[in-house]
């Protein structure tokens, strides 16, 4: 399928922008069916706002939420580390490198 540049308005800023043959075939290739409402620059806007508000930072592939990290020591070799949850007493906290021999020995 032959695409062709296309002149679009943003929704938000109502600017005309340009919108690619070669930025449809990737929006193709992705599944997305709709071009898009927003300019470049209005895009990256709203994404900056979005990772603000709700906390997820973006990346090239995924959206993944910030984890709080709690420090805590080894319960096999008493190395420093940090763990995603909070360490309860009486409950062995290991560092990555026990817990992943601990998991093959199981």
């Amino acid at each position: 399928m032959s695409f062709q540049d296309k002149s679009l308005q943003c929704f938000d800023c109502e600017a005309t922008y340009v919108f690619s043959a070669q930025e449809q075939e990737a929006f193709q290739a992705k599944g997305l069916t709709n071009a898009p409402k927003r300019c470049p620059a209005c895009r990256a806007a709203r994404k900056e706002r979005q990772s603000q508000t709700t906390g997820y930072r973006n990346t090239a592939a995924t959206y993944s939420p910030r984890r709080q990290m709690f420090p805590a020591k080894c319960a096999r070799c008493g190395k420093d580390t940090q763990v995603p949850f909070e360490p309860r007493e009486g409950r062995p906290v290991y560092c990555s490198d026990c817990y992943s021999g601990i998991r093959v020995s199981r």
